[in-house]
């Protein structure tokens, strides 16, 4: 029942007339306050089995009771206190996960079960001491009862944290004075306390995530406003859950395909895989995609689904990005450690988590708010200036009625005749936003052929119609050789059947049915790695992230719709001087 202890009792620590023996090997055995007497048939008997020692009290046995058999007296003991001698309840308790023990008014410990007995010295004279304070509580009042326990909460030297539970325990045959005793609950809350600040600091975090104002957004052009945010999610991951391997997949709805939007001390091949959200053969991102369930994989090794990521990685985590309950991509971890993830960690990577794809929401929804607004405001604009317009045009042809006879004069009304036409056609093509392109009417009718760009070849890839029908109309008249292509596969084919030197100069659209702007980018890349290319999206709308990720491969630049061909004609004059500077001529 108890650890043996190795002792030689002395003659006068023997019952009467009994020669001393010597009791090593044998376990001891505590006599209480009158139990038996000293000089009994009985305790003579249980020397030959046991190393025997009397003590006078409970609290007495409490100092030496570690690893031994105890026999009371009923008589000399309180309820409890007898209920534990007898070992009743002291066994159940002792099997207890939180540690119980029984102190006197004074803070005394007088019993305690064996998870108790682990505790260090910082945990338990907190703990008496609380006892004695609570028993001084309880004496103060009038009636106690069931709900009298209190509960209390602490953190000792080495930064642990405990809760306890004291509650009152009266042998009211002995008066509540002398017969007070507290029985205490004690439990460590360390994890669970650590783990809620955790939580705690990942709500401030996330919600530090997706405070994205308005106002600073919009002076940010796409790449800067996912830069931002990158920041952010990096030093999040790293300093709240020390994470330092990880990349963010977005899932493409139409094509289930995962798209991989920030990449984080993860190889290059990483992004190279073309997931899907599949449960099979598209690794342990696919499947999270594929169920909606967090994966961890204890070792990568032993796991059919894991594909190589990080190198001499040995387990990951793997957690879906959600939005309104929806999946829109999936956060990956990995670490060189095995079994480096547990279930915390779980928790607090989705919570993490739904912050990085409401983050990601806002930025898109600030963006579809920027071309919304911008398209009602042109249209409102259009209303405004109509009737002045008109009144202009109107007051315009009656002078030209007037000065029928002056030329000079003539000249002038129909200069401002033209002014007024030039001016409903600037506005009506801001009216349509991401389907324009401003300031063609002058590029065109003051084009000139640039030796920089004859017989330059330039890709063009836009799904909408009057985009790329203008871009090809004003590099055309500067002397390039344009290929249109109606979509990003159309694109991508091209650019797979091209040897490298046919192609000088890339230009894509980002949001496109079929294919975006990175994979055309990616094509490009294949292809040669130097030619330049150029994307460009409606007021900075890029679900799929394209920019930040071609931006970290080498793209050429971006242009934001509507722009000005000024700004085009800018980017493909650096581009052809790159080329020119970089590339030899085919043949």
């Amino acid at each position: 029942m108890a650890e043996t202890k190795h002792s030689t009792e002395s003659a006068k620590d023997q019952p009467n007339g009994a020669e001393p023996l010597k009791t090593e090997g044998r376990p001891r055995l505590l006599i209480l306050d009158g139990a038996i007497e000293p000089n009994s048939r009985i305790a003579a008997s249980l020397c030959q089995h046991f190393d025997l020692r009397f003590v006078g009290d409970a609290e007495a046995a409490q100092d030496a009771a570690t690893g031994s058999l105890v026999l009371a007296d009923p008589s000399s003991l309180m309820p409890l206190e007898r209920a534990l001698a007898e070992g009743q309840t002291g066994t159940l308790l002792s099997a207890l996960g939180e540690g119980v023990c029984l102190c006197d008014s004074a803070g005394n410990l007088v019993w305690a079960n064996r998870k108790y007995q682990q505790f260090n010295g910082s945990v338990t004279r907190k703990v008496e001491r609380t006892c004695q304070e609570t028993a001084r509580l309880f004496s103060e009042q009038v009636e106690l009862n069931e709900d009298s326990s209190r509960r209390f909460a602490f953190q000792t030297e080495d930064n642990r944290f405990y809760e306890m539970i004291a509650s009152p325990v009266i042998d009211t045959s002995r008066g509540t004075g002398d017969g007070l005793r507290i029985l205490a609950i004690v439990w460590d809350t360390t994890k669970s306390r650590r783990l809620q600040q955790q939580l705690d600091a990942i709500d401030a975090a996330g919600s530090e995530l997706v405070r994205i104002e308005s106002e600073a957004v919009s002076s940010l052009n796409t790449a800067q406003r996912l830069t931002l945010l990158e920041e952010k999610i990096i030093n999040f991951t790293r300093e709240l859950m020390h994470f330092d391997h990880f990349n963010i997949y977005l899932l493409e709805k139409e094509s289930k395909r995962l798209l991989p939007v920030m990449t984080v001390g993860m190889p290059q091949s990483v992004a190279d895989y073309d997931l899907r959200a599949e449960t099979t053969g598209n690794g342990i991102s696919g499947y999270v995609a594929a169920t909606g369930r967090s994966y961890i994989c204890h070792d990568v090794q032993n796991d059919p689904r894991y594909l190589p990521g990080l190198d001499n990685a040995a387990s990951s985590l793997s957690v879906p990005l959600r939005l309104h309950d929806q999946v829109i991509g999936v956060f990956n971890i990995e670490s060189l450690s095995p079994g480096a993830f547990s279930e915390d960690d779980r928790q607090i990577a989705e919570i993490f988590g739904r912050y990085i794809a409401l983050a990601l929401n806002i930025l898109d929804l600030l963006v579809v708010e920027r071309v919304t607004t911008s398209g009602t405001v042109a249209v409102n604009v259009i209303g405004e200036i109509s009737h002045p317009l008109n009144d202009i045009t109107a007051e315009a042809e009656a002078l030209r009625e007037r000065l029928i006879t002056d030329p000079v004069a003539l000249k002038h009304v129909d200069r401002v005749l033209k002014l007024v036409g030039l001016v409903r056609r600037k506005v009506e093509d801001v009216a349509k936003g991401p389907k324009s392109i401003l300031g063609i009417q002058e590029a065109i009718e003051n084009s000139e052929i640039d030796p920089l760009l004859l017989n330059k070849h330039v890709l063009v890839a836009d799904d909408e119609p009057n985009i790329r029908e203008t871009i090809q109309a004003v590099l055309s008249r500067r002397g390039c050789l344009v290929t249109v292509c109606e979509s990003g596969q159309q694109a991508i084919d091209l650019l797979g059947r091209s040897s490298a030197g046919e192609v000088d100069l890339v230009i894509s659209d980002i949001s496109m049915p079929d294919q975006n702007g990175y994979q055309v980018f990616a094509a490009a890349r294949r292809l040669d790695e130097r030619v330049p290319v150029i994307l460009m999206t409606g007021f900075g709308y890029d679900p799929h992230h394209s920019i930040v990720r071609a931006s970290q491969e080498g793209l050429q630049c971006v242009l934001f719709k509507p722009f000005q061909v000024d700004q085009l004609l800018d980017e493909v004059l650096k581009a052809a001087r790159l080329s020119s500077g970089q590339r030899p001529r085919p043949g």
